[in-house]
């Protein structure tokens, strides 16, 4: 939170630029928090990210698969956030591997990146797994690319039973481990009986996954996934009034909602994560190590024979022209613009020293002229 509420601010920090020549001093510009939680640093990081992962990338369609945990998970889930979200990773990649594994169906090793929310559009606690899986996978002896139709991937018929059975084993196995913390709303649970009875419950219910159709190809699956990878629960655009005593935000369809401030923020709290805890993960052929080698083959399997024979030319190409911010070739640094007042010198960057806040009132930085 105080991460937050400092973004941007005095008390972080910044710079502002001054022309040696006229005295023009242009307006503070101030450090942000880089806070994963924080709705207003992330798009740098989206930026990088889907940078980075543009050249992982396979050239085939790829399907959106959703996987939900039930309600009846929430308290567990909320006591045991790191065990359970893990426990959902795992399980839905095994679901997916398995499945596209089966020779009656693909026969073929997949690719599959993850991403963890824990929101719906009101903001309460909904935890579940967006998965981008390839449209098809490697074969066994990696000589053959096998390819899913482009409307149809796996029956949710199917998904849900197989996810369901496998989180519910991971789960059972955890309680015998005595890893679970079942204390607090989760104590009626610490006997064998009860938390049979909840098993056999969760057995009993439909979870929910669904399968998206395909992407238009693999360039609008990137920037699609990169949109859900540095979500946060809310983004500053829903907030449509903010009081003293109410919070008003947008939600699913263009409805509204409004609650308390303290409603509002025990809502977004709900959604931060463990420290460290790794909110996006790849699997099969999107796997680190190993798995590059696999996937390398692959691509050159999906690629025409001229392409393949030069796969730099399917990545994303280096720009060649200047970048519009002229360097100093003595320095590291970019130059700063030619002042916009005079025209007649470069800004110089001076560094705006952190201000500690006191109170609720929000300092402004002071000058380092040093």
């Amino acid at each position: 939170m105080r991460d937050i509420e400092t973004c941007r601010t005095a008390a972080r920090g910044g710079h502002l630029d001054v022309c040696p020549d006229c005295g023009l001093v242009t307006e503070p510009a101030y450090n942000s928090c880089g806070n994963r939680h924080c709705p207003k640093c992330q798009a740098l990081a989206q930026q990088r990210w889907i940078e980075e992962r543009t050249e992982r990338i396979l050239p085939t369609h790829h399907f959106h698969v959703v996987m939900t945990l039930p309600s009846d998970l929430r308290q567990l889930l909320r006591r045991n956030p790191r065990l359970l979200y893990g426990a959902l990773f795992a399980a839905s990649a095994r679901t997916l591997l398995e499945l596209g594994n089966d020779p009656q169906r693909l026969g073929a090793r997949l690719g599959i990146t993850a991403v963890l929310h824990t929101w719906n559009r009101d903001l309460e606690f909904h935890p579940h797994v967006h998965c981008i899986v390839t449209g098809g996978g490697l074969s066994p002896d990696g000589q053959r690319w096998s390819a899913a139709p482009t409307d149809y991937l796996f029956p949710t018929a199917v998904l849900a039973p197989l996810l369901r059975g496998k989180f519910l084993d991971h789960l059972r196995r955890l309680y015998e481990r005595g890893a679970l913390d079942l204390q607090g709303g989760c104590a009626e649970l610490a006997t064998p009986r009860a938390f049979d009875e909840l098993l056999d419950h969760l057995y009993c219910i439909d979870w929910h996954t669904y399968v998206k159709p395909p992407f238009g190809g693999p360039e609008n699956t990137i920037q699609y996934l990169g949109r859900y990878t540095h979500r946060t629960g809310i983004s500053n655009q829903r907030l449509l009034e903010i009081t003293d005593r109410i919070v008003t935000f947008l939600t699913k369809d263009g409805g509204r909602i409004a609650v308390t401030p303290a409603e509002f923020i025990r809502r977004f709290l709900l959604h931060v994560l463990p420290k460290n805890f790794v909110r996006i993960r790849h699997y099969g052929l999107m796997a680190s190590g190993a798995a590059a080698l696999l996937r390398d083959q692959a691509r050159k399997l999906l690629l025409p024979p001229a392409s393949a024979a030069h796969p730099e030319s399917t990545s994303t190409p280096s720009p060649t022209s200047p970048s519009p911010t002229t360097t100093d070739p003595a320095t590291p640094e970019p130059l700063l613009p030619v002042c916009p007042r005079c025209g007649r010198a470069r800004l110089v960057r001076r560094e705006l020293k952190p201000i500690r806040c006191i109170g609720s009132a929000m300092p402004t930085a002071t000058l380092d002229t040093s």
